[in-house]
């Protein structure tokens, strides 16, 4: 799985152009699914995700976490994440999970972040059409995958 995390001040969803779902102070969260993605891959992101140390504190070193701020959370599925764009002008979509598989674990990645009592968390709808608006905070983002890293894993 793959996150792109954004630290907002606000931000929402509207969905098919009729539902909107909208948080305050904490992340905009874009989830893309590949095809080896398990439910333990859901359950570290999730874990990394709420504990990530991007708010300031009192003397305005970035060392708080949305646990900490007691911060809201919109999560938004975006296939788009797993796309290459290293050939031609077209970007391929093979490394994306087929929606079925990507479907069941943004939804159980949902209901994990829902879990660890977070005081809101807004989320999109899998596979609608949805318009995101921000209001990013620094900016600052972050991009988090739950592959290991070549400087040492996790």
């Amino acid at each position: 799985m793959r996150l792109v995390i954004q630290r907002v001040k606000r931000a929402s969803v509207t969905i098919e152009g009729r539902d909107k779902r909208g948080i305050g102070q904490g992340m905009c969260v874009l989830i893309g699914v590949t095809h080896s993605d398990t439910e333990a891959s859901a359950d570290w992101l999730a874990e990394k995700m709420a504990g990530l140390r991007i708010f300031e504190d009192e003397a305005g070193k970035i060392n708080l976490s949305l646990q900490d701020i007691n911060g809201e959370v919109l999560l938004v599925s975006q296939f788009s994440l797993y796309a290459s764009c290293a050939k031609g002008r077209r970007p391929g979509f093979t490394d994306a999970a087929k929606p079925e598989h990507a479907e069941r674990l943004y939804n159980y990645f949902v209901e994990r972040v829902k879990g660890l009592g977070l005081k809101k968390v807004a989320c999109g709808e899998f596979g609608a059409d949805m318009e995101v608006e921000i209001i990013n905070d620094g900016p600052l983002t972050f991009i988090v995958d739950d592959a290991p890293s070549a400087a040492g894993g996790r």
